[in-house]
């Protein structure tokens, strides 16, 4: 089977269209599905191709700042959360304890 080529202005028009329309689709993925068979391409390749423009135009390091902010805000409700527990377990402590302090009926 020969694979085909596609021209860098093909390639794109294929992911600025795809850009200016993500956002009458639900998802890129959709956006993707809808926008390859246009382009004569399987959205696999547009996808790779949209890929490989985020890389281009967006530096690492950006990148990586928006991942953290997400993990930060996760470690912040983790400790919470841990905090919230501790306090839980030594409430149910003291109540159980109370409890076998009680006098019979």
């Amino acid at each position: 089977m020969k694979r085909q080529t596609y021209i860098p202005e093909i390639k794109e028009r294929a992911v600025r269209m795809l850009i200016e329309a993500a956002g009458d689709y639900p998802s890129i993925w959709s956006a993707i599905q809808v926008i390859a068979p246009k382009i004569g391409c399987t959205p696999e390749t547009l996808r790779s191709w949209h890929k490989k423009h985020i890389d281009q135009t967006i530096p690492a390091n950006i990148q990586a700042q928006n991942q953290e902010q997400p993990i930060k805000e996760l470690e912040r409700e983790c400790r919470e959360l841990r905090q919230a527990n501790e306090i839980i377990r030594k409430a149910a402590a003291f109540f159980a304890q109370a409890e076998l302090d009680r006098p019979p009926k």
